[in-house]
């Protein structure tokens, strides 16, 4: 019975990296230089105009900006939704909420998450013999099987959700403002409904099935991003395989860490700083990516919805997109929201001698084109059986084309009317928002 204990252990952990040496980096034949590494960036709340490349205004991103004029820059790049869970499910699916089963956020208290039924991005490429990994924010489901572990990653370093549903050591900035986790075996306050702040469950980390950290420190999860990330691409790159890393950042969200980057010598604003320490976390994969594995690996940089309107000066930039006509109704034309400041984010794609560089593209894409795109790039199939709402920009990333959708479909996130439900669309340079009287 011990033996057959330990047999049971050891395939669970060799299957699913429940240890990260044991992650299978092993080379199944010869795939050095015939299928291309992909590293996909997911930043969290970043408003178009954080971009420095897309908005004179702003000044912060030093190694993005570079990264625009290495590769090539997308001005008309949107979400597939206004809010996290929703956005993130149509990344690794390649379909909107409608149709993945994801229309709203899920709690800290869900027991579901992406349905099961659903084939992700890094199952597809696992099949296709690829060593798959996942670094940051999942919040598709953090009990039983919806764990990222069990949707196609070999590995993974981070939080099960976003970083202000638990309490932390370290709260940061945010409006408003939380406390840390209580101190004691007394018995603490529970979540405070009306000030949005959890401090019944403190934020944990994770690696792989086990958690390593709780609660998080959240002034130093940058740098274990940034190392947990180059190590995998280090191991990856070495072992011959191809990899898939996606790298899902807690840059923008709220809270903003409160460390000593926030001290701005010039007085600038701590979102200022945040979005600084973010721009180095990606020109530290960047460099890595540069060393490692140059000239076969694809880099996409992109963001999971706008700005968080509703946290003032925590927030970032939505550019020109302002929603003028609801904003002088009193409302947010940011995240949550089908105006263009809720799905508009930047996006920029890096591939030294295949991506031309210095390119500008106006091509109408979104989030939902990284499925279909990356599986095609890899080699690998769709599957059969379900509609993709994304399409294969390959021809815009080579540059051979500017054409991307004719027609884009938001779906409501939040904002109002049902969770889901599609209430504008965009039809080439004109955009239509459905708006009913209760």
């Amino acid at each position: 019975m011990g033996w057959l204990f330990l047999k049971v252990l050891f395939v669970g952990v060799t299957l699913l990296g429940c240890l990260y040496p044991l992650v299978d980096f092993c080379c199944s034949g010869d795939t050095r230089g015939q299928k291309p590494n992909f590293v996909i960036i997911l930043a969290d709340d970043m408003g178009w105009g954080d971009l420095g490349a897309n908005w004179a205004e702003t000044k912060d991103t030093a190694n993005l900006d570079e990264m625009a004029a290495e590769g090539m820059r997308f001005v008309d790049f949107h979400a597939a939704a206004s809010t996290c869970s929703p956005s993130r499910a149509s990344l690794l699916t390649g379909r909107l909420g409608l149709r993945n089963g994801v229309t709203h956020n899920f709690a800290v208290t869900s027991v579901g998450g992406l349905p099961l039924n659903e084939t992700t991005l890094a199952e597809v490429l696992r099949q296709a013999g690829y060593v798959t990994g996942m670094i940051g924010k999942w919040h598709l489901g953090h009990h039983g099987s919806y764990h990222p572990n069990f949707r196609g990653f070999d590995y993974y370093f981070g939080i099960p959700y976003s970083h202000d549903m638990g309490c932390t050591d370290t709260p940061g900035y945010n409006h408003p403002p939380c406390p840390a986790c209580p101190r004691g075996d007394g018995d603490g306050p529970s979540r405070t409904h009306e000030r949005d702040c959890y401090t019944d469950v403190a934020l944990p980390l994770y690696e792989n099935l086990n958690i390593v950290e709780q609660p998080v420190n959240l002034s130093g999860l940058a740098q274990k991003y940034a190392e947990k990330a180059t190590q995998f691409i280090q191991h990856a790159s070495a072992s011959g395989r191809p990899f898939l890393l996606y790298v899902a950042l807690a840059h923008m969200h709220v809270p903003l860490s409160g460390t000593r980057l926030s001290a701005d010598r010039r007085g600038r604003r701590p979102y200022g700083a945040a979005l600084r320490e973010m721009d180095r976390l990606v020109g530290q994969i960047k460099d890595k990516v540069g060393r490692t594995a140059r000239e076969n690996t694809f880099l996409w940089f992109t963001g999971d919805n706008g700005p968080w309107a509703q946290k003032c000066e925590l927030a970032g930039s939505v550019g020109p997109f302002t929603g003028s006509w609801q904003t002088r109704q009193g409302g947010s034309a940011a995240k949550q929201t089908t105006w263009e400041g809720g799905h508009r984010v930047p996006a920029l794609a890096y591939w030294p001698g295949t991506v031309p560089i210095n390119v500008t593209s106006t091509a109408l894409l979104s989030v939902l084109d990284i499925f279909p795109t990356v599986v095609a790039l890899a080699g690998a199939s769709l599957p059969q059986d379900r509609h993709f709402d994304g399409l294969d920009a390959s021809s815009v990333l080579f540059g051979w084309s500017q054409t991307g959708h004719r027609v884009l479909f938001h779906p409501n996130s939040g904002a109002a009317g049902e969770y889901g439900a599609l209430q504008t669309i965009r039809l080439e340079q004109h955009k239509a928002f459905y708006v009913t009287d209760a």
